[in-house]
């Protein structure tokens, strides 16, 4: 069974910079879609982007669009949440997910019930 591992969270400044890192085992991510949400005590897991690793096609919510980017490694084992001018309201847990695919699909168009594998969660802190 697949599974995966986030890290690459903690504590940074306003306009710092992180790298997440969400890493499978067992099985390798080829054809799958990954999505990273983030949630914040007391409110609704938000989705932040995701990416269709057969593709590549990606999605970015509003919030984070122009300053996430995900990535794969060639090796589709992992896939990357890069996150630059990180602002305090960027402050949550963030899981990586995944869905194995059976057809080409934009990932966007997959809700955060779809996807059947979760990480256990890094937490970022976005703090002066």
């Amino acid at each position: 069974q697949l599974q995966l591992v986030e890290s690459g969270g903690g504590l940074v400044q306003p306009g710092e910079s992180l790298r997440l890192s969400c890493v499978a085992s067992k099985f390798t991510l080829n054809y799958y879609s990954v999505a990273w949400f983030r949630q914040v005590p007391g409110k609704e897991r938000e989705e932040v982007s995701c990416i269709s690793t057969s593709d590549g096609n990606t999605y970015y919510s509003e919030s984070v669009k122009g300053r996430f980017t995900m990535s794969t490694d060639g090796a589709k084992t992992t896939v990357y949440l890069h996150m630059d001018s990180l602002e305090p309201e960027d402050t949550a847990v963030y899981y990586c997910a995944a869905l194995r695919l059976s057809t080409q699909a934009m990932c966007s168009v997959f809700s955060e019930y779809e996807y059947d594998t979760w990480g256990q969660g890094t937490q970022i802190t976005v703090s002066s």
